[in-house]
């Protein structure tokens, strides 16, 4: 009986290394199978609600092994307190001010330009100033002074900081008339308040066509395609001070180093494009 109890337990040894074993040999042919915690991620809204942030979360994983989870998707007053208070370890939002505030305060690491998106003129659809032969934008703001039209300024400030570019490169300072006041409730119903006072305005052209922006029919986009209308998109990894740990951190660190990869970046200039145009694109390559 001795001897057919230890047969028995070696036979039972034996299946159970074997299955150590062959799970083992599953994990190295598919690294997203490890039981690793998915990386939470915080986008802003536009990259999900054009469906952007999706195929590029499944491409960086399969590249890197790091499964990615996301933990909200919305403006940067939404997203931005997600990742403060480390719910998120890896932030993708447009550059600007608040990602170098992280940046300062502890929070994030230096910021990582990634890939950029595209502002666009909208304006009445009979464009009394004839936004829609202009070459560019600064053209586009020659004409709209010119026929002192009405143009609003939009209150967010990458957009405001464009628009004033464009005057820049214009050599031209807006009047009374191109410095409406915005009277919109929220952000997002700039084109209604544009509408209403029959005014041009520059908007981010993803909310544009996705909705996020209602827009009464009464505006069209008559100017898009130019490349110093464009703005960044940067990715935030955690800081000193954020609480993130090791393994988020380097997760963090492995899905930023691919973005800004060659394959990171071939993969967001494979991205469907609409109207013939990208609805994001990738680093400019010397």
């Amino acid at each position: 009986m001795p001897h057919v109890l230890t047969d028995a337990l070696r036979r039972r040894w034996l299946a159970g290394a074997l299955g150590l074993a062959g799970a083992a040999a599953a994990r190295a042919a598919d690294p997203l199978s490890v039981a690793a915690p998915a990386l939470p991620v915080a986008v802003v809204g536009g990259l999900n609600l054009a469906n952007l942030w999706p195929p590029l979360a499944e491409a960086a994983s399969r590249a890197t092994g790091v499964a990615t989870r996301l933990v909200t998707s919305a403006p940067k007053d939404g997203v931005i307190p997600a990742f403060e208070r480390g719910e998120a370890a890896l932030l993708l939002i447009h550059g600007g001010d608040e990602a170098f505030g992280l940046a300062g305060r502890g929070l994030a690491l230096p910021p990582r330009t990634w890939a950029m998106n595209e502002h666009v003129i909208a304006g009445p659809a009979d464009d009394p100033a004839g936004v829609a032969g202009a070459r560019n934008g600064a053209e586009a703001l020659a004409r709209i002074k010119a026929a002192d039209a009405p143009m609003l300024l939009f209150r967010d400030p990458g957009g405001f900081a464009i628009v004033q570019a464009l005057w820049r490169a214009a050599g031209l300072r807006p009047g009374p008339r191109q410095q409406l006041y915005d009277d919109a409730e929220q952000p997002q119903q700039v084109l209604i308040s544009a509408a209403r006072q029959q005014a041009y305005v520059l908007v981010g052209r993803i909310p544009v066509l996705f909705g996020r922006m209602p827009n009464s029919g009464a505006l069209r986009i008559l100017l898009q395609g130019d490349p110093t209308m464009r703005r960044v998109y940067v990715a935030a990894e955690p800081g000193p001070a954020h609480p993130a740990d090791a393994a988020q951190r380097g997760a963090a660190r492995a899905i930023a180093d691919w973005l800004v990869s060659a394959d990171g970046q071939a993969a967001i200039a494979a991205l469907p494009v609409r109207d013939g145009l990208p609805l994001l694109y990738p680093l400019p390559r010397g």
